[in-house]
């Protein structure tokens, strides 16, 4: 048997991928995501901004359990990485795409806007996968999750609006985000203490959007 087929013959099936638990999580996170593009298309706002919050959580958290294993393999990590970035794409990208379509009533005026966010999104990451941070603690340019943290907080005004005036002033903010994605300024990268808080942040806006309802 030569070296490839070798090789091969002891590849790891990707079932076994599918459970270990920071990709578990990342798979959970992946479900929110889903789940907020369906009720996003059905209109259903408030409940499309808890997935896309609960999301951002659950990506938070697939890297602090990954980080506290003992014993993970340099070949879970490397599956785990692509694995959560590829489901960033949807839930930082698809998915606040789909959102502002479906609040703009799909009109063909949102296409460029939703366009300019997914490719955004997979522009940074693409960047992420070849360089990485710039050190342990800051990133070059404004983390896709903000923008999902930032969007849920604001739509908590949208009472206050007109559905076209409110659909304008969303849109122009995501395009002024993306431009932040993208743009080669550093910004924090939060860790540590901030997961708490942005468990409070997410508990918190799910009672708020629940009530709502």
């Amino acid at each position: 048997m030569n070296d490839s087929l070798r090789k091969r013959s002891h590849q790891t099936g990707m079932i076994t991928f599918a459970r270990d638990l920071p990709n578990i999580c990342s798979l959970v996170g992946l479900l929110c995501a889903v789940l907020s593009i369906y009720y996003a298309i059905l209109g259903n706002f408030p409940f499309a901004i808890i997935g896309m919050i609960w999301a951002v959580f659950f990506d938070w958290g697939d890297g602090i359990i990954a980080r506290r294993m003992k014993g993970r393999t340099d070949e879970y990590r490397a599956f785990g990485g692509q694995l959560d970035s590829l489901i960033d794409i949807v839930s930082f990208g698809i998915c606040p795409a789909v959102f502002l379509l479906s609040y703009g009533e799909f009109n063909p005026w949102f296409l460029p806007g939703a366009f300019v966010i997914v490719a955004t999104s997979a522009i940074r990451l693409s960047y992420f996968n070849v360089f990485g941070l710039i050190d342990d603690s800051t990133y070059m340019g404004l983390a896709l999750d903000n923008n999902v943290i930032i969007l849920a907080f604001v739509f908590l005004f949208e009472g206050f609006f007109s559905q076209p005036i409110f659909s304008v002033f969303i849109y122009a903010m995501l395009m002024f985000m993306a431009i932040f994605n993208l743009a080669p300024v550093r910004t924090p990268k939060f860790a540590g203490r901030w997961f708490y808080v942005l468990l409070v942040y997410v508990l918190g806006l799910t009672v708020i959007y629940s009530w709502i309802l």
